[in-house]
């Protein structure tokens, strides 16, 4: 079976080509070598990019391009769409390249499905747990409910807790797929439009299609340079290159870490089921690890005493907590993450401790953002 994975020379992309090739698949990748994510010379110096450079069908493209598309398409079974720009708070400030990218690219691609002859018999299309904004909350008389974006002036006040209209603090409560959307980013608006179209065309032209709204995926492999994306990659530079660990809010904000290894076998067990089309799954772990837990554990196995410090700054978009409800997909495709975080991250930090760390250009990324109004 031929597999178009597009983004494929990404992180989560290059792990899935391995691993489908491991299997038999034949796999063409489309990727356009995004610095951001590769470097500025990336066929030479990408250890992404270099781990499948000889050895899948590679289109260096881009998906707002239609005659890279066509060439993509060309023969392929089916199709993992994972290419996209992926910064929530970059997202704020460059709206028009975010839309592009992940809306229109989208886009072209279903107009060539629609308008043209092909082979595809399936589709899967990575969503983000961001399409759910805050997600869902307990109150304590009200039951579930679903919260508006915290105020910045509680922020700017050191108050970072979600609240409901009454100003009753909130707890919160695994997010399942029939929750409400409620995206707090131009990047979470985006990734729910597309999944969107996908299914509604997809179901239109029968082609059974998927949308895996993945939760924070880390691991060995992830670019170690992209100082807008992947907490675990941002902290091990600051910690290895001898900084402070700074850190967002009061550090008591939680996230569901995902293991690359879990994120690539539930792709492909999606990819192999006949049984599910035209459905929606979360794909974490279900369990939420604060920052500063993060952060924490991070010194402890690089053996290292460097400074947290709690900024009690903040970027406007950022949500406060969202974990995952996975029962529906355990149900469905059996899944189980097999990789705690106590586990995957001392892998993690094992293999950063083989690689050469650069300088971070998080610095860079946080001042851009202070001069938009982005970072209080």
């Amino acid at each position: 079976m031929n597999v178009l994975i597009t983004g494929g020379a990404g992180f989560i992309g290059s792990n899935l080509s391995l691993e489908l090739l491991n299997r038999g698949y034949k796999v063409t990748v489309l990727d356009n070598l995004l610095s951001q994510v590769h470097g500025e010379i990336a066929e030479l110096t990408s250890p992404l990019f270099k781990s499948i450079k000889n050895k899948v069908n590679f289109i260096k493209g881009d998906v707002t391009n239609n005659e890279d598309w066509s060439r993509a398409l060309e023969k392929q079974d089916v199709i993992v769409h994972l290419a996209a720009e992926t910064g929530t708070g970059q997202s704020m400030y460059k709206i028009g390249k975010y839309t592009d990218v992940n809306v229109s690219g989208t886009a072209k691609m279903l107009d060539i499905l629609v308008n043209n002859s092909h082979q595809v018999k399936k589709i899967i299309v990575a969503s983000s747990r961001a399409v759910y904004g805050e997600g869902k909350y307990l109150h304590p008389e009200l039951g579930v409910v679903y919260p508006e974006t915290r105020k910045p002036q509680d922020m700017e006040n050191g108050d970072f807790e979600v609240k409901y209209y009454d100003g009753i603090i909130l707890q919160p409560l695994s997010t399942d797929e029939n929750s409400r959307i409620k995206p707090t980013s131009v990047y979470g608006i985006t990734k729910y439009n597309q999944e969107q179209m996908v299914l509604m065309v997809c179901k239109a032209l029968r082609i059974p299609a998927v949308a895996l709204r993945y939760q924070n995926v880390y691991g060995e492999g992830q670019s170690l340079s992209n100082p807008y994306t992947g907490i675990l990659s941002i902290f091990s530079s600051q910690i290895l290159n001898g900084n402070d660990i700074n850190i967002f809010e009061d550090g008591k904000e939680s996230r569901d870490f995902v293991h690359i290894e879990d994120v690539v076998n539930v792709t492909i067990s999606c990819l192999e089921n006949n049984n599910i089309e035209n459905d929606i799954f979360n794909v974490g772990t279900g369990v939420p690890i604060t920052v500063l837990e993060v952060a924490k554990q991070l010194n402890y196995l690089y053996k290292k005493n460097t400074l947290i410090e709690i900024t009690k700054q903040f970027r406007i978009g950022d949500i406060r907590h969202n974990f995952a409800n996975i029962e529906k997909i355990k149900t469905q495709l059996n899944y189980e993450p097999k990789i705690s975080f106590k586990e995957g991250v001392s892998r993690f930090a094992n293999w950063v401790l083989e690689q050469d760390i650069s300088e971070s250009k998080l610095q860079e990324s946080l001042d851009e953002m202070r001069k938009k109004g982005l970072l209080k």
